[in-house]
């Protein structure tokens, strides 16, 4: 299983993650890429640190919405939204080059990765942008998403991602964060649901049921309070079950 977190989300003097920390437990970092946050400051620092740990770098992309923290629902037109997807990617490239690594996958942000879960148009666009910024890069989304469908149609690999710090709908998208409960806030919860996904391949959904969840990686989200701890438990928890951490890509 890899583990993955969002880093790089703060810009200028402001610092919402706590990259260093991080990336002392996850195998994949998911960098912001300077649309819901980082700026060319973050995105070298993470990729230098992230480079001489052996962390695989991947390009979080995201709607055009710093104020919003990406977080808010957005109608991008297809063409642009392609374009802006291979610009974060590109940017980001130039960092992981210099740091001696490359960016090696992708994923969607916030309100951009909910999106793609349903919206085909949306989903074909973030792939086009991925094709149009070059190099043979995974995508990392929902399992059933029509991200991930529309990445394996262009020869991508299509990596399904489960979060340990969300709550499920009985049919395996994440609970609006709009909703009570989204966000899963008790510590051994998550690292429970952590193994859980990665041992028996399913969660306990919003109401009550089990609900099947195949994934090959696993996100502790960088802005969820304590996400630094809450890394190191969930990767130590996955070890003495016996399951072997490492990245995807």
């Amino acid at each position: 299983m890899d583990l993955n977190a969002d880093l790089g989300e703060g810009f200028g003097r402001w610092t919402l993650t706590d990259d260093e920390a991080l990336l002392a437990s996850v195998t994949s970092a998911n960098v912001a890429c300077g649309f819901h946050a980082g700026d060319a400051s973050v995105m070298r620092r993470v990729c230098d640190t992230a480079a001489a740990r052996g962390v695989r770098i991947g390009a979080q992309v995201s709607y055009h919405d710093l104020a919003g923290f990406g977080r808010r629902a957005m109608d991008v037109p297809a063409a642009e939204l392609a374009a802006e997807v291979a610009y974060q990617i590109g940017a980001l490239r130039v960092f992981a080059e210099a740091a001696g690594s490359r960016v090696s996958y992708v994923k969607p942000h916030g309100a951009l990765y909910n999106r793609t879960v349903r919206d085909d148009e949306q989903a074909a666009a973030v792939i086009e942008g991925v094709r149009l910024a070059g190099g043979d890069l995974a995508v990392l989304g929902l399992p059933g998403s029509r991200l991930l469908a529309r990445a394996g149609e262009a020869g991508l690999a299509a990596v399904a991602e489960a979060f340990a710090d969300r709550a499920y709908t009985p049919q395996g998208t994440l609970v609006p964060r709009g909703e009570p409960g989204a966000v899963v806030h008790d510590a051994d919860e998550v690292v429970r649901r952590g193994v859980g996904f990665a041992v028996d391949r399913c969660v306990t959904g919003a109401d009550g049921g089990r609900t099947t969840v195949v994934a090959r990686s696993l996100c502790v989200h960088g802005d969820t309070p304590g996400a630094a701890a809450l890394a190191r438990r969930v990767r130590a928890a996955l070890e003495e079950a016996g399951v072997a951490v490492r990245a995807f890509a």
